[in-house]
């Protein structure tokens, strides 16, 4: 790829060590690199090559996604399968498959950035069976954010729904923050308060309120009563953009009822 229009890397280079809240000499250290030649990078002054932005964006834990957009500001064709979404290794496949199956019949949703459902167990799709208001206003694909806050979806069976609620919003707070640059993240942030009774003082981001331990969702439809703690899984040093942004949601039952009615088809 020819170099037209490099102006744009030097801006990014700044924009993510700003980010991390480093100074010049900060990233110089931590990349071992002379402070100079960032401050060179930075103004345009000097043109990084592959090797050295690839050493700078590892550094400042720049996510793939956005490293792929700093090597094409900078001219370079990109690395890690920005311009592929979804397109997963054949190997991370078989683990999925292998994950989802081992998990029955607890639930397991794996999950790409915007919280869509990518693939489900059958324990998942159970549990969407029992506390869906409205099976005909499932949207494709699902989205685990617009499941628990649509008042069709399963939004009126969770308990404490404000409590959980407040906790999901401010978390994706933190993600859309860290991830400033991800627009479909923060579109999703927004669309949350255009479903009906979402306060608009959650709007800000508050991270004053201490955060729990773990999030527990309690679920309760008429004699029907389900509670779980979800883990969340991620890969490790993906090398792959829609491997890194996979997000694995396995749900573990908190009790025994809820492990017997997992074991137990929904009721039609």
């Amino acid at each position: 790829m020819s170099r037209t229009d490099t102006g744009l890397y030097p801006a990014l280079l700044r924009y993510w060590r700003a980010r991390r809240g480093w100074s010049q000499l900060d990233l110089a250290v931590a990349a071992d690199v002379s402070s100079r030649h960032v401050s060179f990078l930075e103004t345009g002054r000097a043109q990084p090559g592959r090797e050295m932005l690839l050493r700078l964006a590892a550094t400042l834990d720049v996510p793939l996604r956005d490293q792929d957009e700093m090597l094409r500001a900078a001219g370079f064709d990109p690395a890690f399968g920005a311009d592929a979404p979804g397109a997963l290794p054949a190997a991370v496949d078989r683990v999925l498959d292998r994950m989802v199956a081992a998990h029955e019949p607890f639930p397991l949703t794996v999950l790409n950035r915007r919280y869509d459902v990518l693939r489900a167990s059958d324990g998942a799709r159970q549990l969407v069976a029992r506390f869906v208001a409205d099976p005909a206003a499932l949207p494709a694909p699902l989205n685990a954010y617009g499941l628990l806050f649509d008042p069709r979806l399963a939004r009126p069976f969770v308990v404490e729904w404000e409590r959980v609620a407040r906790a999901l919003v401010a978390r994706l707070h933190r993600e859309a923050l860290a991830r400033g640059s991800d627009p479909e993240l923060s579109a999703l942030l927004r669309s949350l308060f255009a479903w009906p009774g979402v306060p608009e003082a959650w709007r800000p981001p508050d991270f004053s309120a201490p955060s729990e331990p773990f999030l527990a969702l309690r679920l309760r439809r008429g004699d029907d009563a389900m509670a779980f703690v979800t883990a969340i899984t991620a890969f490790s040093a993906p090398g792959n953009v829609a491997v890194e942004e996979l997000r694995i949601e396995s749900d573990y039952p908190l009790d025994d009822v809820t492990a017997a009615a997992c074991a137990r088809p929904a009721r039609g």
